[in-house]
């Protein structure tokens, strides 16, 4: 095949200018082999089996970025639901499975290692239980491990227990990090319809009905996007989505040949690519400045969800032609605290938490990595969840929500995450209480289109 002098300077661009990258390479690994009642011994078999399996990820990784040239920003592991593995053990505490994790991890130079997961939609098993109250002290504990929790589908329905113990460990988790901003909520996630095959932190496990072990791709490209945007600003609306989707054509062919390639040298099966826009907190790397380039005055003014809702879902009909081996979430992630548009936005007042909520219902997650003040009560916390929940139940899709209530500080303050966390200003919640609500419990029912079998 023949490049033209234009491609392979605009390829070029890609990277040099306008922060293109892989934003992580996730290796799955089942962990059901290493269920034991003991949970020592369980442990050993853990270890052992990530050192054996994952060892070779940074290294595949790392010559991948040589002989190509192609920036691949983490290297990460993903591990089965450990509620599945630790359940069949008695100890009351599953911390010692997340410190496994993070040493692992650690030792191989792995960025984060996901799993430390319960799937709890239609209610607690023994060992979902323990894990989820394990959370607080698992998080505190480590510096790499992720935590994640489904406690909803458009199967199964909302469970209410689940949604208010979730407000109590995001809260009790936060007052264990306090000296760094509540930062352990930042590997936390509250999920509904949670992928199997998420290669994204901090919501990555490696399902039940997934394979032995796969490597999965999440790629980037805000800023490319942007880029693209730029030198069509008196375009309609239908150039303007051709352009996107082109776009993230070119982008998810680079993702796939650089999924395809370090499986093939790990000796594992390729697995998905997760089309998602993902932001970072460098100048240039953001979706809301995407939305701006449409025509906004700010992300969160009046249009923000439409532009949002065609940028959605232009990414995945581009993408979607460009792989064949589409999962994950796929379309565009809105993090405030790695998005320095949405940190502008916040900063402005032109978004809040409840336009946040809106834009949600036609993007890929949800409230994600949003600082609220400190004082935010559990119960609105797990009000917070529920909406979210309903937003993805009702419209089969995944929703989550990642937030973080700072410790000792109130709305307009500044939090601090670092990295590809980023920072972001507090945002306000609604002062009206939900706490009678929360305290019903139950499950709230599937809804009515739900029946389709």
């Amino acid at each position: 095949m023949l490049f033209t002098p234009y491609e392979i300077k605009e390829t070029v661009d890609m990277f040099l200018r306008y922060k293109l990258d892989i934003r992580a390479i996730t290796l799955g690994v089942s962990l059901l082999d290493c269920v034991c009642p003991s949970g020592g011994e369980a442990r050993r078999k853990i270890r052992e089996k990530l050192l054996r399996v994952a060892g070779p990820l940074v290294k595949t990784g790392r010559e991948i970025e040589v002989e190509y040239g192609i920036p691949i920003i983490n290297k990460r592991v993903s591990v089965t639901p450990l509620a599945l593995i630790a359940g069949a053990c008695e100890e009351e505490d599953y911390s010692p499975f997340a410190l496994v994790l993070d040493g692992v991890a650690a030792e191989l130079g792995v960025d984060f290692a996901g799993g430390f997961s319960a799937l709890v939609q239609k209610g607690f098993s023994a060992g979902d239980r323990r894990l989820i109250d394990s959370i607080p002290r698992a998080l505190s504990l480590t510096e790499r491990v992720c935590a994640s929790v489904n406690v909803a589908g458009s199967k199964s329905g909302i469970n209410m227990d689940a949604v208010r113990l979730m407000g109590e460990v995001i809260k009790a988790t936060a007052e264990k990090t306090a000296s760094q901003d509540g930062i352990g909520c930042a590997k936390l996630v509250v999920f509904c319809n949670a992928p199997e095959d998420n290669p994204f932190m901090a919501g990555a496990f490696h399902g039940p009905g997934e394979g032995e072990s796969c490597l999965n791709v999440g790629v980037s490209g805000p800023g490319v996007v942007k880029a693209a945007l730029e030198s069509h600003r008196e375009a309609g609306f239908d150039e303007l989505a051709d352009i996107i989707k082109k776009t993230a054509f070119k982008i998810t062919r680079m993702g796939q040949l650089v999924g395809m390639e370090a499986a093939r040298r790990m000796g594992v099966p390729f697995g998905i690519l997760d089309l998602s826009l993902a932001p970072t907190p460098a100048v240039g790397d953001s979706v809301a400045r995407i939305l701006e380039e449409m025509g906004l005055e700010a992300a969160g003014t009046h249009g923000t969800t439409a532009a949002l809702a065609m940028l959605t879902d232009m990414v995945k009909k581009g993408g979607v032609m460009a792989s064949t081996q589409v999962g994950g979430f796929s379309g565009a992630f809105i993090p405030v605290s790695e998005d320095e548009g949405m940190v502008a936005a916040v900063r402005s007042g032109s978004i809040s938490l409840d336009k946040l909520e809106a834009m949600t219902s036609v993007c890929s997650v949800g409230l994600d990595m949003i600082a609220l003040p400190g004082d935010t009560s559990a119960a609105t916390i797990s009000a917070i969840i529920a909406d979210e929940m309903a937003i993805g139940m009702v419209n089969n899709k995944t929703t989550a929500v990642r937030v973080i209530p700072v410790p000792g500080k109130k709305a307009g303050d500044w939090a601090e995450f670092g990295g590809l966390l980023g920072g972001a200003p507090i945002i306000g919640v609604n002062p009206a209480k939900s706490d009678g609500f929360i305290a019903r419990g139950g499950r709230i029912p599937a809804p009515i289109h739900s029946f389709r079998n």
